[in-house]
């Protein structure tokens, strides 16, 4: 599931896999495993997509389809 919520939300904001990499220092081929799920996605890189697109790590992993951002509540 994480590997689809993180897909959709790249392309939900418009970005290609490149883009994200690079806000995410890491090589576009390290990103597009974390979406195919080719490689567990390490927990520095979970945080910085949950803060990225303003949600919260629960909801990136699946155990929540809360998507409420945690610095809100």
């Amino acid at each position: 599931m994480v590997f689809q919520r993180i897909r959709d939300m790249r392309e939900d904001a418009d970005l290609k896999q490149n883009d994200m990499a690079k806000i995410l220092h890491c090589s576009q081929q390290a990103y597009s495993n974390y979406e195919l799920g080719q490689r567990d996605i390490p927990t520095d890189i979970l945080i910085a997509l949950a803060e990225y697109h303003k949600t919260n790590v629960d909801y990136l992993l699946g155990l929540t389809r809360n998507k409420t951002y945690y610095k809100d509540m």
